[in-house]
């Protein structure tokens, strides 16, 4: 590593590192994310894609039917993507 003035920091990689590297990170950003094909996904991953952050109103989607949901365990909800899509479309405001 080279120092130069203000603090700046240079690292120097051999290209093989380098794309061994990229290619660890994009794995493990890919781990995260949820892909498109799960048709079932976490109360967090429903919460996002509804832009709400109430767990409360989440269960009132729930309890209106608004919203497909499964409980596969007792603490374990999951929720029908496909569903979110479909409650925010039926919602969504066309223009004048």
């Amino acid at each position: 590593m080279l120092e130069f003035g203000n603090n700046l920091n240079i690292i120097c990689l051999e290209s093989e590192a380098f794309y061994a590297l990229v290619e660890e990170v994009v794995s493990r950003l890919k781990d995260q994310e949820p892909t498109p094909d799960d048709k079932w996904i976490s109360d967090e991953e429903a919460m996002q894609m509804l832009r709400i952050s109430s767990r409360t109103t989440l269960q009132k989607f729930r309890d209106e039917g608004a919203i497909r949901f499964s409980q596969p365990t007792r603490k374990l909800i999951l929720y029908d993507r496909d569903s979110i899509l479909k409650y925010l479309e039926d919602h969504a405001k066309d223009t004048f």
